[in-house]
């Protein structure tokens, strides 16, 4: 019988044979990605960031995610009346249930109003982006389709998130 012999050279193929056989599908929500959220959320509790002003910029984020995906779905020609709950729902759900399941949401001593702190910013961060947006477009529509100043689009809902910030800082604030 006879031996293979192996040789230095053959180890520098190990890896390239195990990007291409041994690599796996990533989910969405690995205990990775959840350990991410966590870690940023605790990166911020340390930097002294309230979960209201964290939540403010998730719920941002969901909506404008939201607003791509449904365009990207427009764009491939796939457009019913029930994408934009499916897709909102989808996202939302995706976000904040990782986060309860995992013990960063839900807690009796993170609460404002009544309410899970993260939670009420991701509500308030995601009511003010959707309006904030939406203005965008009523001024641009009442200035004959030009914006009134550079970077209108960009400026109008990231003013109104710091302004929100800055207002939850001040209101929950020990």
């Amino acid at each position: 019988m006879k031996q293979l012999k192996i040789t230095k050279k053959y180890f520098y193929f190990l890896p390239l044979l195990w990007l291409f056989f041994g690599a796996f599908p990533v989910s969405a929500f690995c205990p990775v990605c959840v350990v991410a959220v966590g870690a940023g959320l605790e990166l911020s509790h340390y930097l002294g960031i309230d979960d209201t002003v964290t939540g403010l910029w998730i719920g941002a984020l969901l909506v404008a995610l939201s607003a791509w995906t449904l365009e990207w779905l427009k764009k491939k020609k796939i457009d019913s009346k029930g994408n934009a709950l499916a897709v909102c729902a989808g996202y939302y759900m995706l976000t904040i249930a990782p986060l309860y399941w995992y013990g960063l949401m839900g807690q009796a001593r993170h609460s404002f109003w009544g309410v899970d702190k993260l939670l009420l910013g991701i509500i308030f961060g995601s009511m003010a982006f959707y309006f904030a947006g939406m203005w965008h477009f009523k001024l641009k529509k009442k200035n004959g389709g030009k914006v009134y100043f550079p970077f209108q689009k960009v400026v109008i809902p990231v003013g109104l998130l710091m302004l929100l910030s800055f207002a939850f800082y001040f209101l929950t604030r020990n």
